[in-house]
């Protein structure tokens, strides 16, 4: 009974959000929010204000994808484990992977993902890099310092690289398109891809919380579609097993009070990993691996409608920077 009676109080103070016009959306400002840092009081004042729903996407079971819609398969954090979900993974028109593909990004497990990648038979694949995939950070890059905690070496990855006969980290990635603040389209359907998260275990594309996170999320088109980041926006998806919440606050405010993508995937915390949606955007936490890093979470397959006037015979479209015209 007391449940019930909380349920409807929260239904009853329940701020509605509303679908925002491109127009809108250009005009919104986002501030850095002043309780960034306290992230669980946030939520807790956050959570009965809004629409929160857990939700269950497509049964890869249910049959192959229509002509008129994209299927996305989505999956993150597999920690070098790739090779063991492979044939796991269902088939789709698009693969997207979240970051933390390895461990810390040595050149060798680099190279390995992409290999793997080449032989899955999606059509595309759209990858981030995460805080495990160290290397790809190129301001962890510059000092050695940073890299010796993590087993790694500036000298002994650049002479790695140079075996393989490439200059940076992100040229091994040749089966798939790589996004770091950077956007694609495909199909008429506007993805972006963004690596960084809130400083977690000194870890690489950390940031601090407040206006660093914020000024990366204020590069995120207003007009897309599909967002891909690493880390999770506060409550969904972004609870620890010690009940903290790990999400940014300025990344949710982002998602619900400029940007609205249909779909934002992120992996990074394995334990909450699943959907959810606020009954504008869904949220998929698509951690692959758990908390002990056994990758035994499913992947998490949608449809999302082909754009009218696009068919899926188009080629993707070339890689768009960000900027801070959006």
């Amino acid at each position: 009974m007391l449940r019930q009676i909380l349920q409807r109080f929260r239904i009853s103070h329940e701020t509605r959000m509303e679908p925002l016009t491109t127009e809108q959306k250009r005009k919104v400002k986002i501030k850095p929010d002043p309780d960034a840092h306290h992230t669980n009081k946030k939520w807790d004042k956050l959570k009965v204000k809004q629409a929160w729903n857990r939700v269950t996407l497509v049964d890869p079971a249910s049959g192959p994808v229509t002509e008129d819609c994209v299927r996305f398969v989505c999956i993150s954090d597999t920690h070098r484990k790739l090779f063991i979900i492979a044939d796991r993974i269902p088939d789709g028109d698009v693969l997207l992977h979240a970051g933390d593909f390895s461990n810390v990004g040595l050149p060798t497990d680099v190279k390995e993902f992409n290999d793997i990648l080449g032989r899955l038979p999606h059509k595309h694949k759209i990858v981030i890099a995460g805080n495990h995939d160290i290397t790809f950070d190129e301001e962890m890059l510059q000092t050695d310092i940073n890299l010796r905690r993590f087993g790694l070496d500036v000298e002994k990855v650049k002479s790695d690289l140079t075996s393989k006969g490439v200059s940076s980290i992100k040229d091994l990635l040749t089966n798939c398109v790589y996004l770091e603040d950077a956007g694609v389209e495909l199909y008429g359907i506007k993805i972006y891809g963004s690596p960084w998260q809130p400083v977690f275990c000194d870890w690489g594309f950390n940031l601090e919380r407040g206006k660093p996170c914020l000024d990366k999320w204020n590069l995120i088109p207003c007009d897309t579609d599909i967002l891909i980041t690493h880390g999770p926006p506060l409550g969904h998806g972004d609870k620890c097993f010690d009940g903290i919440r790990a999400g940014c606050v300025d990344l949710l405010n982002t998602i619900q009070q400029r940007v609205q993508p249909k779909y934002h995937v992120f992996g990074h915390i394995h334990e909450d990993y699943g959907c959810t949606s606020d009954g504008i955007t869904t949220y998929i936490n698509a951690s692959t691996c758990t908390l002990e890093y056994k990758p035994t979470h499913p992947p998490v397959v949608f449809d999302f409608p082909l754009p009218p006037g696009h068919t899926k015979d188009e080629v993707i479209g070339s890689i768009q920077k960000a900027s801070q015209k959006n």
